[in-house]
């Protein structure tokens, strides 16, 4: 059967369509990927448009029409019920994705949270495979966490779970966006790194400074670091997970962030053993592979 994932991200929508003989986590032939951008204009008529565009192409492909599609969406997401509950980046509130995309094409549609269906890809396809509770933890623009629990994400009884970025780490500390003070996420998100070092340096280079030894950079960097540190300890003896996978754009920093961030967790853990940090198997298709399984789950 063939099966189509589609990730919707704010600036791009990413997508796959598969080829299974069963479940997508026993692997499929990748017969097409596709990436277009997200219409900001009309959000909602963009992603039904783009997954039209993929059911077509998948029919193209095979003769025969798709079997079932995953889609992913950012922003708060109940899965239940396929609600697209609220994204501030895309401006939409309360869409009933599922119901519109299944009329749409004509076939099963399942709706996903993006970075907890990244986390579903990597439990099942890559860096969380081999254990069954681990802490997904995309790093880019912003911050946010997906809580893989007996090997399937936990979305919390209103869809909020995971948003780490939101964890009070500096207490009376910078203002954020959602109205408090202190979150992890105006220290050590990439916009954090930007704004907070200036000169609209962008994060990546924010990085290489510091680790060339610039002060002013250095400085940025240890401060989200030891933010970082501080959630995922509190993330460590709430849960107990067995790993932490790190995504998103600033885990391309590679060991120039784990090393030092695995350092400083171990610290904060005095009487207990930290869990081992490891960066994304998937890197940006983890989101297309999760919405692929979910889809898969369809049939």
């Amino acid at each position: 059967m063939t099966l189509i994932g589609l990730d919707v991200g704010g600036t791009s929508m990413k997508a796959e369509i598969v080829k299974v003989a069963g479940r997508a986590e026993a692997g499929g032939e990748v017969l097409a990927t596709l990436s277009w951008p997200t219409d900001q204009a009309d959000p909602v008529g963009g992603v039904l448009g783009f997954a039209a565009h993929l059911a077509a192409r998948a029919e193209e492909l095979t003769g025969s029409p798709a079997a079932a599609a995953g889609i992913v969406l950012p922003g708060i997401v109940d899965e239940t019920s396929g609600t697209a509950v609220h994204s501030a980046n895309l401006g939409w509130r309360d869409v009933p994705m599922r119901r519109l995309a299944a009329e749409r094409l004509g076939i099963p549609v399942a709706i996903g949270h993006d970075v907890r269906t990244a986390g579903l890809g990597e439990a099942e396809l890559g860096a969380g495979r081999e254990v069954s509770d681990f802490v997904f933890v995309a790093i880019g623009t912003g911050i946010a966490a997906a809580l893989i629990l007996n090997d399937s994400p936990y979305p919390g009884t209103s869809g909020w779970s995971g948003e780490i970025g939101h964890i009070v780490v500096r207490p009376d500390g910078e203002p954020c966006a959602c109205g408090n003070r202190g979150c992890l996420e105006t220290y050590a998100s990439a916009a954090a790194l930007t704004r907070r070092h200036g000169s609209g340096v962008p994060a990546e280079k924010v990085v290489a400074l510091a680790a060339a030894g610039e002060p002013h950079a250095s400085a940025v960097w240890n401060e989200a670091l030891d933010c970082l540190a501080d959630s995922l300890a509190s993330a460590t003896l709430f849960l107990d997970p067995g790993l932490i996978v790190v995504g998103g754009g600033l885990a391309k920093a590679g060991a120039t962030l784990l090393t030092p961030l695995a350092s400083r967790l171990t610290d904060r853990l005095k009487f207990r053993p930290a869990p081992p940090i490891v960066p994304t198997e998937l890197d940006d298709q983890a989101g297309v592979k999760g919405a692929t399984i979910l889809a898969s789950r369809l049939r």
